[in-house]
């Protein structure tokens, strides 16, 4: 299909709506995307005509919701590039997903004296699991450095890595700097040491999306929220030989082969890391989402998302004052910036009363903020249904705030 953004935004309803009598604005899908009007049907349909549990019944009902959710974890295998469908997990987002390798893998894996490598432009949600983990295990947790460009300085892998290194976990792009590592560096480092990469993928997989295979990473982790489907799914990529010798991360229904008093074994992959009741109806919705974008080219939504960050950074850079944080070339369609004398707060305040959304705060990326020396920072995150006016709109805001809060 062709890539044009007028069609494109009239399949997304709630831009459509207003807010403080101004046309929405909607410049926050880093934080939650829109949904197209083709996914909302199909959730409330799964709902209206097909609910009933998973791997359990032998009723229609069962069978029909069954083979969706299978199905779907076909579709999402074929997204991201895996090998075989048993190395998808279902999860309740990206957050559970780092948890369960962070802890089961750990439990299995990781001892007293070896180390765990992160970077200091992660999110919360891929710091905090792998401090827990070294905690638990007498483990040390060591950063990669990023420069005043938000480009993570690679040239100190040499130093960090080594062969007590067993974990490297990275993002594939910054939440708050859009920054992209170079990702097949970073795991040609850990691969020669021995070591295991997950990625965490909430930003790449929606702009640029991945392919695990190529990429050679061991876990790759997302949440369907940012990726056009609903909340409360998230997948975890993990390879088959890992996930097998891992330990169950939650135990429960599903997820057991036969239950005794003295002993439980459990189930094949991947029904082994899916204890409970499914969100079967957010899985196959995360599948209509991902059918949502496959009508389009990669390289169409690329285009269009990197000339949206173009152009935002031309006009915001402008205003006397800006200061944009995250300057690499290769950069996701994320700009986070704030306004000498001005408390970005106050700036989000500001712009909301025109409408205009965007994100403010720490963005879950602390060692960030305290990194470029703030406490937190405007972001404006965009999606393939933003356009240059929308972007129009947020510069004119912008240099509208700042002249009131002078």
């Amino acid at each position: 299909m062709a890539f044009d953004v007028e069609n494109i935004r009239r399949d997304f309803p709630l831009l459509t709506q207003t807010v403080y009598g101004k046309p929405l604005v909607y410049l926050d899908s880093g934080a939650t995307a829109q949904k197209p009007l083709s996914v909302i049907e199909r959730e409330a349909e799964l709902y209206k005509s097909l609910n009933a549990n998973i791997h359990r019944g032998v009723h229609h009902l069962s069978d029909r919701m069954t083979a969706l959710y299978e199905q779907a974890r076909v579709a999402v295998r074929e997204f991201i590039g895996a090998a075989k469908s048993e190395e998808i997990i279902f999860t309740a987002g990206a957050t559970a997903s780092i948890n369960l390798v962070a802890y089961s893998w750990s439990e299995r894996f990781l001892s007293s004296g070896d180390n765990i490598v992160i970077s200091h432009i992660e999110h919360h949600s891929n710091i905090v699991p792998w401090q827990l983990a070294a905690q638990r295990k007498g483990a040390e947790l060591r950063v990669i450095p990023v420069d005043d460009s938000g480009e993570l300085m690679l040239d100190a892998l040499d130093t960090i890595i080594d062969s007590r290194t067993k974990m490297v976990a990275v993002t594939q792009a910054s939440n708050t700097l859009g920054t992209r590592p170079d990702l097949k560096r970073i795991i040609a480092a850990a691969h020669a040491v021995g070591a295991v990469v997950l990625v965490d993928g909430c930003q790449g997989v929606v702009h640029g999306g991945v392919d695990v295979a190529d990429l050679d990473c061991d876990f790759y982790a997302f949440s369907g929220h940012k990726l056009y489907a609903p909340t409360g799914i998230g997948v975890l990529y993990g390879k088959s030989s890992l996930l097998d010798a891992m330990p169950p991360f939650m135990g429960g229904g599903d997820m057991v082969d036969k239950v005794t008093f003295e002993k439980t074994t459990f189930a094949p992959l991947p029904l082994k890391f899916e204890a409970g009741t499914a969100n079967f109806v957010g899985a196959v919705s995360l599948a209509e989402a991902i059918a949502y974008l496959r009508q389009f080219s990669e390289e169409d939504i690329a285009s269009h998302e990197h000339n949206l960050l173009t152009y935002a950074t031309e006009q915001l850079s402008a205003i006397e004052g800006l200061t944009i944080y995250g300057t690499t070339a290769d950069k996701a369609p994320i700009v986070s910036f704030n306004v000498e004398g001005c408390d970005h707060y106050d700036i989000g305040m500001i712009l909301d009363k025109m409408g205009i959304a965007i994100r403010t705060g720490h963005h879950c990326a602390q060692p960030t903020m305290e990194r470029f020396r703030v406490n937190g920072m405007c972001r404006a995150s965009f999606g393939l249904y933003n356009t240059t006016a929308d972007i129009d709109a947020l510069a004119k805001g912008v240099e509208r705030a700042v002249k009131m809060l002078r």
